[in-house]
């Protein structure tokens, strides 16, 4: 064991509570995010479409504390969490689902990014960033026909391969997944999966 341990315990980065040297999660909120029921959604232009759990759970307390408390080694855990929960592992690429410009600047880092990065360590799948999203307004705090009815603006930045997996911290109606598979389906892509750590 470090001395850096001993002096500074280590805690969970959603509860707080005591953790292992190393290790993000403790053993409570590590058993939980294990226990999650995966969510199945249904998304225009996408073939298949899962979280790990509903965002009123172990998936969003995650999410929360990555986006919001900037506790960057959660990508990790969320990356682990998802591999566990797709079929038969990634289709094609991964392909993170970009986040506005200006929440990227506030922010400082892109959730979404990260996730994948991790994920495709952890799965040997190479990862391409290939979706440009405008500046557009929050979809936090939008009413779900305003979400739908005005999806954010998402362009491939290059052609797309024929098959890719979306990558996401977060899915709430489905209209960012549904204009990034647009996207990716005119820049030549055909089957498209998509994954994310919470289902609001």
């Amino acid at each position: 064991m470090r001395l850096a341990d001993l002096l500074v315990p280590a805690l969970c980065a959603v509860c707080g509570a005591a953790a292992r040297a190393g290790d993000p999660l403790c053993a409570s909120c590590d058993a939980r995010l294990t226990r999650a029921s995966p969510v199945i959604a249904l998304v225009p232009g996408i073939d298949h479409c899962r979280a790990v759990g509903p965002h009123d759970g172990i998936a969003g307390e995650v999410v929360r504390a990555l986006k919001f408390k900037r506790r960057l080694p959660l990508a990790r855990v969320a990356a682990k969490a998802m591999s566990e929960v797709l079929p038969s592992g990634p289709a094609g690429p991964l392909v993170p689902v970009p986040p506005s410009p200006i929440r990227h600047r506030w922010r400082g880092f892109d959730p979404a990014a990260a996730i994948a990065g991790e994920l495709g360590k952890l799965t040997h799948t190479p990862v391409f960033p290939l979706l440009h999203r405008q500046d557009h307004g929050r979809q936090v705090g939008r009413r779900r026909s305003e979400r739908l009815s005005d999806p954010p603006r998402i362009t491939a930045l290059a052609p797309a391969p024929p098959t890719a997996t979306l990558v996401d911290d977060v899915m709430t109606t489905g209209a960012t997944l549904a204009a990034c598979a647009t996207a990716l389906r005119n820049a030549g892509c055909r089957e498209i999966l998509a994954i994310a750590l919470a289902r609001a």
